[in-house]
């Protein structure tokens, strides 16, 4: 990623990228107006594969049911330009899926309440891909929901698909602050009686996760010391790379987060000696998943069987460094291990 220049990198971003039916606009004439991401993900989902050697040793979900809201956090100390449309407070809509009381359901059950009994959960928060939103990456975000995880995902006002005035790559320095800002305000409503999340979240268990420049994203809010919030004790990290636009030169502290790394054999995009660089920098304990033949964004959004074993694969390992389950262990280098599929180091 780091050894393309902007406009070949858009290019590439513009041809791998899923296809989204009609356009939406998310912020309306009033600062801080929003209205939410449809629930569906770009493009028809493919046949679920399933990768029969890992899921025989797989927990079971915590939940049948994965609940989906969309809230707003208004950073008020920050601001955001967009051309010909004026400068407003840095606004994040926030996709929401948590695990959900009720029947086994395919989908997001819109506003189901929380399954209160397993909790309270551990939060993910989850950094979308450049020109991308987080439904896009919704199957993948279900999976851990059911999981037992609540993951918040922003969508950030100037690198998501529908930016008014058009989108800026150069955002992404300011990222990792709306990643730290959700965290907090997260963390604001599970000890807020008023709120649906109130008492839902473990404090202690937090994760960051993002795919691409989100990867990028969460590598920085994870590591970086300019960006890095310490109540982040593991991070997942699809496809991603140090970026000239947040920090490609990350000091890497001597000890810091769990790391899960995962890179296609055959990204164009995000190339894997990216990852490979980072990878060899970053502290242990750390995990770099390989997915054989893979590209950049169809392995964590549809495409199987890699979707099988990224899902598998990344509960594994948030179960293991968030919720000390340390048998999960074993079962991720199963799942990480997939005759050429995947194969997994560290």
């Amino acid at each position: 990623m780091r050894d393309l220049n902007l406009s070949a990198r858009l290019r590439a971003i513009a041809a791998a990228a899923l296809t989204v039916a009609g356009a939406l606009l998310i912020l309306l004439a009033g600062a801080g107006s929003a209205v939410p991401v449809p629930a569906a993900a770009a493009g028809e989902p493919q046949p679920r594969v399933t990768v029969a050697a890992a899921s025989a040793g797989a927990p079971a979900p915590l939940a049948g049911a994965v609940g989906y809201r969309v809230v707003t956090f208004v950073d008020a100390t920050r601001t955001v330009h967009f051309h010909h449309h004026g400068t407003r407070p840095r606004t994040l809509i926030t996709q929401i899926r948590y695990p959900a009381a009720g029947e086994v359901a395919a989908g997001e059950v819109p506003d189901a309440p929380p399954l209160r009994a397993a909790g309270p959960y551990p939060l993910v928060v989850f950094a979308h891909g450049f020109a991308e939103t987080p439904t896009v990456y919704s199957q993948l975000l279900d999976a851990w929901a059911r999981a037992g995880y609540v993951v918040a995902a922003p969508l950030f006002p100037l690198t998501q698909r529908y930016v008014p005035g058009g989108r800026r790559e150069s955002d992404l320095i300011n990222q990792p602050a709306d990643m730290r800002f959700v965290i907090s305000r997260m963390l604001d409503d599970s000890a807020n009686p008023d709120s649906f999340l109130y008492g839902l979240l473990a404090p202690d268990q937090i994760a960051v996760a993002g795919q691409s420049d989100g990867a990028a994203t969460a590598l920085a809010v994870a590591f970086d010391p300019e960006f890095a919030d310490r109540r982040i004790r593991a991070a997942v990290v699809l496809s991603g790379a140090e970026l000239t636009l947040i920090d490609d030169n990350i000091a890497f502290p001597t000890r810091g987060p769990a790391l899960l790394a995962a890179q296609g054999s055959r990204d164009p995009i995000n190339e894997p000696s990216a990852t490979h660089r980072y990878f060899a920098l970053a502290p242990r304990p750390k995990f770099l998943l390989t997915l054989i033949g893979a590209t950049h964004l169809p392995p964590y959004t549809t495409q199987q069987p890699y979707l099988g074993v990224v899902e598998q694969v990344t509960v594994a390992f948030m179960n293991h460094f968030l919720r000390d389950a340390h048998a999960s262990l074993a079962h991720m280098r199963l799942a990480g291990n997939t005759a050429g599929v995947a194969s997994l180091i560290g």
